[in-house]
């Protein structure tokens, strides 16, 4: 298996929910390994936890998780935490963890008073990396790059393992590989052990946030990509209409959302009085 080049502990994670909306629905399973940048052996944390809410049969026919099963675990605001002192500084890496995993995190971590900043940390979405590369479902991955069955998908920890897998498996295969965008321009080489350049390779720049409420325009402008000010100035116009602001800070937008939001406020105040 290839080294990982590490300056900060990633983590691998995944995990099992109630339903698909990143805001409404609650956490039932969460699966973490921690890879050292000092290079101890992998940390492992798993748990269940009491979301308070129904669960979906949606999400129970894909998990197999049952109220049952979950009905004497602890609830998130109990487990926070420990979740967050095992967490730290690190990274995060996971399958499609970018679009909901870690916005669900970032959620129920904002409902009980703790925010979980992700402005500095680096995200592989290993998904991402698979998509672009080789269009297949986890499974397919796991099969494709290791050879192997997944039997246990959609288990939290089993599928942290196969994630895991797929990705030093990524790795291997796609050491001297070149990537061909939609435009035809080859980048070379991008799937390196180095989580910097597996950031940036696995996100897409042209959106802030996980529900792609907020874009990144051409000259480089954060502009709406939603609603009556769709394709304008985000921070010009948050600074300006108080009224929309405050609305998207008080409606069911995802905490990661109104973070940006605030620090594009906070930033085009700044550059306000400095101009004054």
């Amino acid at each position: 298996m290839m080294t990982l080049s590490l300056d900060r502990d990633l983590i691998f994670f995944d995990i099992e929910a109630t339903g698909l909306n990143v805001v409404t629905d609650r956490i039932l399973q969460i699966a973490m390994i921690k890879y050292s940048k000092d290079g101890k052996e992998p940390q492992e944390l798993a748990m269940l936890i009491n979301p308070g809410i129904p669960i979906s049969l949606e999400a129970m026919l894909v998990h197999g998780i049952s109220p049952k099963d979950v009905a004497k675990k602890p609830t998130f605001v109990q487990v926070a935490p420990k979740l967050r002192e095992f967490i730290g500084d690190a990274d995060f890496a996971g399958y499609n963890s970018n679009r909901f995993d870690i916005p669900m995190l970032m959620e129920e971590f904002a409902r009980v008073g703790i925010e979980l900043d992700m402005t500095r940390r680096r995200t592989i979405d290993v998904q991402r990396v698979f998509y672009k590369m080789e269009p297949r479902t986890l499974k397919a991955a796991l099969k494709f790059y290791c050879d192997k069955e997944h039997d246990d998908a959609h288990d939290a920890m089993a599928d942290v393992r196969a994630t895991i897998d797929v990705f030093f498996g990524q790795l291997d295969r796609y050491r001297e590989v070149d990537y061909i965008d939609e435009q035809g321009a080859v980048i070379p080489a991008p799937i390196i052990p180095e989580v910097k350049a597996l950031h940036d390779f696995t996100n897409d720049t042209k959106f802030l946030d996980a529900t792609q409420k907020l874009r990144v325009d051409a000259d480089g402008t954060v502009v709406f990509n939603f609603g009556k000010y769709n394709g304008q100035p985000a921070a010009e116009v948050l600074f300006n209409d108080k009224q929309y602001y405050n609305w998207i800070l008080n409606k069911e937008f995802t905490s990661q959302m109104k973070q940006i939001v605030k620090k594009l406020v906070r930033d085009y105040e700044k550059e306000q009085r400095k101009d004054a």
